[in-house]
């Protein structure tokens, strides 16, 4: 009888771990998900096979999985108790998480609330550094993220990193910002062109550029407010 086959040796699309990275969690089931947390199963069993058989020994409920011991779950062959504890924690953080309310993304959509939300973070410094704020269609904030960081009157800024970020967070909405340390809220050159190749991107990828924000203590530009982004 041949050997059976691992999970290593599955087609990559097969792999709960590539489906994951590939499809996202959702796609995937029980089973598969707690395969990826134990890592191995057997030489007989794969780690999904064994996931199957715990699971239908507790009627497929999680909830029944996460009231098992340590010691019942290591009576399955192939869990030892590092693996044990790893589903346990696994289902506590789960239940945890369903006692969590969720967390409200701030609304950025307009010059004074993106001041407000990156003025504290901006107004000691005594360097400039540039942030992108991505945000869902709502004008949700998604991440924030600090692009740059450089000296005493300039940062040097790469517009394709901005686009990738934006892409990966699947974000609709961006704005930029940064701060000017002299105290001034006059833009420079290298900010208008900046903000410039900034639209174009954005424009040619079809995400609403919002705003460009100079940062001071106490004060902002918009480049919106000032009509310079239509």
């Amino acid at each position: 009888m041949a050997d059976k086959l691992t999970i290593a040796k599955w087609s990559p699309e097969d792999q709960p771990r590539e489906r994951l990275r590939d499809l996202g969690p959702q796609v995937l089931s029980d089973a598969e998900l707690l395969a990826i947390l134990i890592g191995s199963g057997t030489p007989k069993e794969s780690a999904v096979d064994l996931m199957k058989r715990l699971l239908a020994d507790c009627n497929n409920n999680l909830n029944t999985l996460g009231k098992k011991s340590i010691r019942e779950l290591c009576e399955y062959n192939g869990i030892g108790e590092a693996k044990a504890i790893t589903i346990l924690a696994a289902c506590e953080l789960g239940k945890r998480r369903q006692q969590e309310t969720p967390e409200e993304r701030p609304d950025l959509g307009t010059a004074t609330r993106i001041y407000n939300h990156m003025h504290p973070i901006l107004q000691d410094l005594d360097v400039e550094e540039f942030w992108v704020l991505l945000m869902n269609q709502n004008y949700r904030l998604i991440k924030k993220l600090r692009i740059a960081h450089g000296g005493i009157t300039e940062v040097s800024v790469d517009v394709r990193i901005i686009m990738r970020e934006a892409i990966l967070a699947n974000a609709t909405i961006l704005a930029v910002c940064h701060n000017h340390p002299s105290g001034s809220l006059r833009p420079s050159q290298q900010d208008n062109l900046l903000t410039e190749s900034i639209h174009r991107a954005c424009n040619t990828m079809r995400i609403h550029f919002l705003d460009h924000i100079i940062i001071t203590d106490g004060h902002y530009y918009s480049y919106r407010e000032s009509g310079r982004i239509d």
